[in-house]
């Protein structure tokens, strides 16, 4: 009896005639076994029913050592590789044991069901007809007149998927291919070459590459398929997948031209990317920009490199706060991909420099749209949001004319021009004082707060430090200080070695 749930059974389930395995009887007259191998086809019977393949194949292989004309030894093994899914190997034991037993109608049906996967269709119909030839078993005669129908079945599917290609009928073809491939010749190599050229001609690289790559451990020594998984993936801006997959195709043939012109190519272009994001992460923006540019040119004819490459020189500006060209380039990017999520959160950062509050809004609304849980958006649009409330109160970079990204010396800078022009003692008539007081009170706010870095870090991220209402818990408000309390403060002093003395009438 063979235990529910074994190696044994499992197989059977799929394969009903491997059963005859675990009942098949030593036949030491007939075979010529000695008694070593007799033992080792008896362990490795044993484990093989107990799941322990590995050592069930070295016992098999002992036996096969021992008595090369033993057709039960090959047959043991065969049915080992099987359940390690190494049919490759299967098929030339399953091919010995008919070799020296021509009636083992279990092995040639076994066979048949290998070429058959592999879409040796002729080859498949010649066993199973053989099968019905040779005296079969009720269940053995079943399925092999079953497998017979289904191979027919097959013949025809495939004359109609080559009709269809040779027609350019890329879709028809690939419903054709699909039903072979996909319900019995799943090991068919050069199907599955074929499916990937429709998927190709249907602009469906992705499954191309599938089928490719299935079809590279199908066949020995593929290096064509290798090829195209490398000019696919490089052809999708994949650039790092590609430098694997040709190297792949190197490994197996060193001399091969078209393999190693597109190597080159794509060491080149991977060594170009590589060193421009090494220059992002030190900060290097204006290097890394040119490395992006060395790339588009490097590979005009893909597309996707002019984009991913605009898309990272896009990071580049708005992470150097050059806002204009952040602006322009993310823009070019985005009229492209309307939703690329990383071109409207660095579009957005340079809208925010350039005070765009409302379009920057925009931008990390529809980058939230795309991606939700990130809490780059999420913090970039309350900062937004905060910014865009602050504008509409009072502005300390507007008051001193400023950009929100100006050193502090063009703070103190414009803060002494604007202090000196709106100095009330330079102004007689008492409404035109009463103005300049107020004027000088922003101005003198504004450089309090732009030139204390903590002061300005709150202002940056929407606080107004000298507004009570921003405050928790504050009480009254500081920046709504009177003339007066201004008085004997010198504007001129701070930041700065320069000391001024004014005489104003």
């Amino acid at each position: 009896m063979v235990a529910p749930g074994s190696v044994t059974s499992r197989l059977g389930s799929v394969f009903p005639f491997l059963l005859v395995l675990v009942d098949l009887q030593y036949e030491g007259a007939e075979c010529g076994v000695n008694a070593d191998v007799e033992k080792h086809l008896e362990l490795g019977k044993k484990l093989l029913a107990a799941g322990q393949l590995a050592d069930a194949l070295s016992q098999f292989h002992a036996a096969v050592d021992g008595d090369p004309d033993n057709y039960i030894a090959y047959y043991r093994r065969a049915t080992v590789f099987l359940a390690m899914g190494k049919s490759k190997a299967a098929l030339p034991d399953l091919t010995k044991v008919i070799e020296l037993k021509m009636d083992f109608t279990a092995a040639r049906l076994q066979r048949g069901h290998l070429l058959l996967k592999q879409g040796k269709l002729d080859e498949a119909e010649d066993d199973f007809k053989k099968v019905l030839k040779s005296n079969p078993s009720e269940n053995e005669e079943r399925e092999a007149q079953s497998q017979l129908v289904k191979s027919d079945e097959m013949q025809r599917l495939r004359s109609q998927a080559l009709d269809a290609f040779e027609s350019s009928d890329f879709t028809a073809a690939i419903t054709f291919l699909d039903k072979i491939l996909e319900k019995v010749c799943v090991w068919d190599a050069e199907l599955r070459e074929l499916r990937a050229e429709c998927f190709i001609k249907e602009g469906e690289p992705r499954k191309a590459i599938s089928d490719l790559k299935a079809s590279s451990k199908l066949k020995n020594d593929n290096t064509e398929a290798f090829y195209k998984i490398s000019t696919l993936y490089y052809e999708l801006g994949d650039h790092e997948l590609s430098l694997s997959e040709v190297r792949e195709c190197l490994k197996l043939d060193q001399d091969h031209k078209r393999c190693f012109a597109h190597y080159k190519q794509v060491k080149k272009l991977n060594k170009l990317i590589e060193s421009a994001e090494e220059l992002i992460k030190d900060g290097r923006y204006t290097d890394a920009i040119s490395k992006y540019e060395s790339v588009m040119k490097t590979e005009p004819g893909v597309h996707e490199y002019t984009i991913r490459s605009k898309e990272r020189i896009c990071h580049c500006f708005s992470k150097d706060e050059k806002p204009v060209e952040a602006i322009r380039v993310c823009s070019e990017v985005l009229q492209v991909e309307p939703d690329n999520v990383n071109a409207l959160k660095d579009r957005a950062e340079a809208y925010l420099i350039e005070e765009m509050y409302d379009e920057a809004i925009q931008d990390y609304e529809t980058a939230q749209e795309h991606n939700e849980n990130d809490q780059q958006i999420r913090e970039g649009l309350e900062k937004a949001q905060r910014l865009l409330k602050q504008s509409q109160r009072r502005d300390y970079y507007k008051i001193l004319g400023v950009k929100r990204n100006a050193k502090k010396q063009e703070i103190i800078k414009a803060y002494r021009k604007l202090a000196l022009q709106w100095h009330p003692d330079n102004f007689q008539n008492e409404e035109e004082k009463k103005k300049a007081e107020k004027k000088f009170i922003d101005i003198a706010a504004a450089k309090e707060v732009l030139s204390d870095p903590e002061m300005r870090k709150k202002f940056d991220d929407g606080e107004d430090p000298l507004d009570a209402e921003s405050q928790q818990g504050g009480g009254g408000n500081p920046f709504h200080r009177s003339w007066n309390s201004w008085q004997g403060f010198n504007p001129f002093s701070s930041g700065g070695p320069f000391r001024f003395k004014f005489h104003f009438n």
